[in-house]
């Protein structure tokens, strides 16, 4: 049985999941489903609405009791304080009410004089130090109470060893706490959040890395379904570890059975003892947790939906049952992939990573092995950080806004001559005039009437199309289980396609065919088919494509990136693929950062971009000056700076200097002028590693605890230690990149920090000590 989906049954409960039903999730398309107890939840949220909303009102009425009786109630979680060093450790009443008590019995007044049943000491000795203390204090300490109540009850009614430990864990921090009259602090090795970026932020990157392109309204679409999912989740019931270790025996039961206790401690609990603080799973959780549940999550959810599909109110059934499936397995693409980058904490919106998602292209898998969550690229562990530039993200948000607005940028013409090749194929994509799928033949299943029809339908098309080559020879490749094809479909019928054969083990695809029909072409389907099997090899993590191209197709393959310089090493392809007499072999190596099928649109995007900033600088600087006339006078040449308004472009002097072109004397000088901005000159001091007088300040990252708020004020910070492990990785390809990261230090200082602090005169003492060693160094001229 599930722990999870809302009507299917319970493995175990605890007190409000006996009294309110089945476990479940809040009911799909719910705005805001309300909190549930652990191990309850009810279909729409209504059981663990009774339970938390009784713990709600019995709250309110024991506050507005009046006070000697919340002091009684007090003085059982109280130690006593009478003379003598009394052990008592709370007042116990000679009259116990009965259990559970009856409802006809009248409420007795308090007396403070009655004598404890375990020390005989009176209430009043249990409470003396609670006399002086205020009605608010008092009620909070109420509360801590009844929640100290409900967990008490839980940890006897739980089954499960490991979340009763943890309800007992919280039952003795609320019960000392009240005994202290202290805050409830959860006492852990690390507290929220846990990972970064969290849930809610590797969602919300997903949305914008997949779907910033959408018109408005369809992006709003797409927020609202992540907003659903992310709701989902925080009303989401873990199973417990034992279900888990038997449903995943392989799984790391102890990193689930830590990211449980957590949830149990800072989500789950709190939601019903308020007294706890509380977190939201999607804020304080990331991919690790996420990983964990979300097949299991994915599946009941589209199970209920199809249940409940007569259920749903009719504008949020196509919502629900037509684009949220496609969300979600989009999304798991992205929790299960190694290389995504929504999960980079160096994500920033509105920069286009890799393929786009629009809401009706059709490009489906028909016949092959279901994709594996990806393992690390070989390449990925050199990647190059970004350099991400000056430009305030408000500003770009802004121009952003402009763009992407129908109104302000009108469409451009399909005739136009700034028009992308691939422009029209992929608005009828989107339209669903054309489809793509990869199709091939199979010996392991049974045949698929549509499938062969479109597999005789590309090699009709490329005998056509391919003369020369041997109908026998297209047929037997095209129906070889071992190659498959990217085919174009327009109307049903076959108008194109790509043939190709996968050598994994060897990291390279071999292109066999590649044709688009005659009446078919000059429309950018070769292009747009090309990018398709681009992106669908970027998600097989191969990177790499050869091929053997006749004299009329070598155009073609090199404006789709082909060149003769092939990237695989010789022997990886010999004895592989195919020799054609004739052909010029050519190869094309893919960047899983690209995004194929969007790269025009992401061009156009970012000139729209680059023209509006520049339309923005333009109008702050609108002034006409008179014209030079020194010139007339004789005067041959004048210093850039003296052109009068040259300033107020934002135009800089840069002094010039040599560009090192060899990478290794270029690497050589940069660790020497690093060496001397972080250590004292060896002239003057022996000791080499001693930190400059004025380094000190720069050597690591600035840590949070020492600046709060530094990282809301300075967006990209640097200091000499990531220079020194950029340095070492031979990130610096120019003087230019190794200057820009020395002189953002200062500027970030400087932003940071008033002029009269010590570190704005460092920072402004050690920039003329590193520009002195740049031109001793001859980068830049003196």
């Amino acid at each position: 049985s599930s722990r999870n989906c809302a009507g299917i049954g319970l493995s175990h409960s605890s007190p409000l999941a006996e009294e309110n039903g089945p476990t479940g999730s809040p009911a799909i398309g719910a705005a805001g489903s309300v909190p549930a107890a652990p191990g309850a939840g009810g279909t729409e949220g209504s059981g663990a609405a009774g339970g938390s909303a009784r713990i709600a009102v019995k709250k309110a009425q024991l506050r507005s009791a009046p006070r000697p009786k919340k002091l009684e109630k007090l003085g059982v979680y109280s130690s006593c304080k009478a003379e003598g060093a009394c052990k008592c450790n709370g007042w116990k009443s000679q009259n116990p009410p009965p259990t559970p008590p009856r409802t006809d019995q009248q409420s007795n007044a308090v007396n403070l004089q009655e004598p404890c049943r375990s020390c005989s000491h009176t209430l009043g000795d249990h409470v003396t130090h609670l006399e002086n203390v205020s009605e608010e204090e008092i009620n909070r300490l109420l509360g801590i109470v009844l929640d100290v109540e409900y967990l008490y009850t839980c940890v006897h009614k739980e089954e499960d060893a490991d979340t009763k430990q943890v309800y007992f864990s919280l039952f003795k921090l609320l019960r000392k706490s009240i005994l202290q009259m202290g805050k409830p602090m959860l006492e852990a090795q690390e507290s929220p959040p846990f990972e970064k970026p969290s849930i809610e932020q590797g969602v919300n990157n997903f949305v914008q890395y997949k779907f910033s392109h959408l018109p408005s309204k369809e992006r709003q679409t797409i927020m609202e379904l992540a907003k659903m999912f992310l709701n989902q989740i925080n009303y989401w019931q873990l199973e417990t570890p034992s279900q888990r270790r038997q449903r995943v025996p392989t799984d790391d039961a102890a990193g689930y059975k830590a990211n449980y206790t957590r949830w149990l401690c800072y989500c789950n609990v709190p939601q019903f003892c308020d007294s706890l603080p509380r977190y939201e799973t999607t804020q304080i959780f990331g991919r690790t947790l996420l990983r964990s549940v979300f097949t299991v999550m994915r599946k009941q959810l589209l199970e209920q939906a199809r249940q409940e599909k007569d259920k749903l109110p009719p504008e949020k059934r196509t919502l629900i049952l037509t684009h949220f499936p496609k969300f979600l397995s989009m999304l798991e693409e992205e929790v299960y992939s190694h290389s995504s980058p929504i999960w980079s904490q160096d994500f920033l919106a509105g920069t286009c990573y890799d393929d786009e998602y629009l809401p009706l292209c059709s490009f489906t898998v028909l016949v092959g092995e279901k994709r594996k969550p990806s393992e690390p690229l070989p390449h990925e562990e050199n990647k190059r950080p970004r350099v991400v530039g000056d430009i305030p993200l408000d500003l770009i948000n802004e121009v952003m806004a402009t763009i992407t607005d129908p109104a302000a940028v009108p469409e451009t013409s399909l005739l136009s001559a700034h028009s992308a090749r691939d422009e029209a194929a992929r608005l009828e994509e989107r339209r669903g005039v054309i489809e793509f799928h990869v199709i091939g033949n199979s010996l392991n299943q049974k045949p698929n009437k549509r499938i062969l029809m479109w597999l005789v339908g590309l090699q009709n098309v490329f005998s056509h199309q391919l003369p020369r080559m041997p109908k026998e020879y297209i047929t037997r490749l095209v129906f070889d289980p071992k190659h498959k094809t990217l085919s174009l479909i327009k109307d049903g019928r076959v108008i194109g396609g790509i043939c190709f054969r996968m050598f994994p083990s060897q990291g390279f695809t071999e292109i066999v065919f590649c044709a688009v029909t005659s009446n078919e072409q000059v429309k950018g389907y070769g292009t747009h088919l090309m990018n398709h099997l681009k992106e669908y090899h970027i998600k097989h993590e191969i990177l790499n494509f050869l091929t053997y191209a006749d004299e009329y197709a070598i155009g073609y393959f090199k404006k789709q990136g082909f060149s003769k310089d092939i990237k695989v090493p010789k022997s990886k392809y010999v004895g592989y693929i195919k020799d054609y007499e004739g052909a010029t072999l050519m190869g094309c190596e893919l960047n899983p950062s690209i995004p194929y099928t969007e790269f025009s649109v992401i061009i156009k995007k970012q000139k729209e971009i680059i023209k509006k900033l520049i339309e923005r600088k333009q109008a702050q600087i609108r002034k006409v000056y008179p014209g030079l006339s020194c010139f007339k006078e004789g005067v041959r040449q004048i210093p850039i700076e003296s052109i009068p308004g040259i300033r107020e472009t934002g135009w800089k002097p840069v002094g010039k200097g040599k560009e090192l072109k060899d990478p290794d004397q270029l690497y050589s000088t940069l660790k020497t002028i690093l060496q001397h901005v972080k250590v004292r000159d060896s002239c003057t001091h022996m000791n080499m590693q001693a930190s400059h007088q004025n380094a000190w300040p720069f050597m690591e990252p600035v840590k949070k605890t020492e600046a709060p708020g530094y990282y809301q004020v300075i967006r990209f910070p640097m200091d000499l230690k990531t220079m020194s492990e950029r340095l070492k990785s031979r990130y610096y390809t120019t003087r230019k990149l190794f200057m820009a990261d020395m002189q953002r230090i200062f500027t970030n200082c400087r932003e940071y920090n008033p002029p009269e602090s010590e570190y704005y005169k460092c920072a402004n003492l050690l920039e003329k000590f590193f520009y002195t060693k740049i031109k001793e160094a001859g980068l830049i001229e003196k």
